[in-house]
C-alpha cells in the first residue's frame, strides 16, 4: 500500500469539492431554483392580492424582492399597494427602488411626485396648525414650493380653476342716525364692493 501525505489527501478533497461545486453551478440547478422561488413568491403575494389579504401580499412581495434584487416588479406592487393605503413614506421608498431598476417607469414616477405631494400637504398643514409658518424659513420653503408646483402644473393648477381672487371683506353698514331721514338723492349704483 502507497502512502499518501495528510496535504495531498486534502488538495484532493479540496480539488473534488471545488469540481462538484463548479459542476452544479454549471448544470444551472442553482439559478433555476433562485426563479422559481421568485415566480412562486411573486404569484402567491399576487395570490394573496386577490383574497384581499393586503399584509400578507406586501410580506410577499418583499420576500420576492429580496429573492430576485434586480426586478422591479415586486417594488412597484408595493409602491402601489402602500400609497392606496395611505403610507405616503413607504410608497416613495417602494417607488425609489422601482426607479432604480427602471428609471423611466412612469407608474413609480408619478406614485413618487404624488405621494411626496401629500406628504408635503399634510406637513403644511401641521405646520399652519401649530403656527409655525409665521417663520420666515418656513414661508421662504412654501413659496419655494408653491414656485416649484407653478413651474411645473401651471398657475391655474396652484391656483385651482375655481379660484377666486380674495377680497376685501366688505365696510360694515353705519347705524342710522336719530334724525328724521330724508330722501336721499338718487345716486348711480356701483358695483365695486371696494368703496
Amino acid at each position: 500500500m502507497k502512502y499518501v501525505s495528510p496535504t495531498a489527501a486534502n488538495r484532493w478533497l479540496i480539488a473534488i469539492f471545488f469540481a462538484t461545486t463548479l459542476a452544479s453551478c454549471a448544470s444551472g440547478g442553482g439559478s433555476k431554483k433562485a426563479g422559481n422561488d421568485y415566480a412562486t413568491l411573486l404569484r402567491n403575494a399576487e395570490a394573496q392580492l386577490s383574497a384581499g389579504h393586503v399584509e400578507q401580499a406586501l410580506v410577499g412581495f418583499n420576500a420576492a424582492s429580496q429573492a430576485d434584487p434586480t426586478r422591479k416588479e415586486p417594488w412597484l406592487r408595493s409602491a402601489q399597494l402602500q400609497f392606496d393605503a395611505g403610507n405616503y413614506g413607504r410608497a416613495i421608498v417602494a417607488a425609489e427602488e422601482v426607479l432604480k431598476r427602471d428609471p423611466s417607469d412612469k407608474v413609480a414616477d408619478s406614485v413618487l411626485t404624488v405621494s411626496g405631494l401629500r406628504v408635503a400637504s399634510k406637513s403644511l398643514a401641521r405646520l399652519q396648525g401649530n403656527g409655525a409658518l409665521s417663520s420666515s424659513t418656513a414661508q421662504k420653503e412654501a413659496r419655494d414650493l408653491v414656485t416649484s408646483l407653478r413651474n411645473t402644473m401651471g398657475s391655474d393648477f396652484v391656483a385651482g380653476e375655481d379660484a377666486k381672487p380674495v377680497r376685501a371683506a366688505p365696510k360694515p353698514a353705519s347705524r342710522p342716525s336719530k334724525k328724521p331721514a330724508t330722501a336721499p338723492a338718487a345716486q348711480p349704483k356701483d358695483d365695486n364692493p371696494f368703496n
